[in-house]
């Protein structure tokens, strides 16, 4: 049935097009060895990289090189919230920064989320810290 162009009403728009299908080949399953087992992914973890950048902007400020936290938080892109508790992780205990930056997330799971870390920031005196540290370690 064939309908020419003259004898559709004018509300009706006509559409050609060509389509091509492609047939595809079946799964084929074939046994043999096992692969050997992956080799461990390690990186360091969030909260490490998270120090050493607080220590990095630190730095940065007291160069010169940034005039002061409200200006790096523009440059990078990050709210003055976020950047003050960024840098608020130079107030742990330096042994809990050292311990930090060398934790290590292995195939991509993290040892300690940031949550964590807030309350051992406010938790006041560094021997606080330490406690809660010790606490949180037991843990994990």
């Amino acid at each position: 049935m064939s309908t020419s162009l003259e004898s559709l009403p004018a509300e009706v728009s006509l559409l050609r097009a060509h389509f091509h299908r492609v047939r595809r080949m079946g799964v084929t399953f074939v046994e043999g060895p096992k692969p050997p087992p992956r080799e461990e992914s390690r990186r360091p973890s969030h909260v490490a990289r998270m120090v050493a950048l607080a220590h990095h902007l630190e730095a940065a400020i007291n160069r010169g090189q940034m005039r002061n936290a409200a200006t790096v938080a523009l440059q990078l892109g990050l709210t003055r919230a976020r950047l003050t508790y960024l840098l608020d992780l130079r107030l742990l205990a330096p042994d809990i920064q050292e311990e930090l930056l060398f934790l290590e997330a292995v195939d991509g799971d993290e040892p300690l989320g940031e949550r964590v870390l807030r309350a051992i920031v406010h938790a006041g005196t560094w021997e606080a810290q330490r406690q809660r540290w010790r606490e949180l370690k037991a843990s994990f």
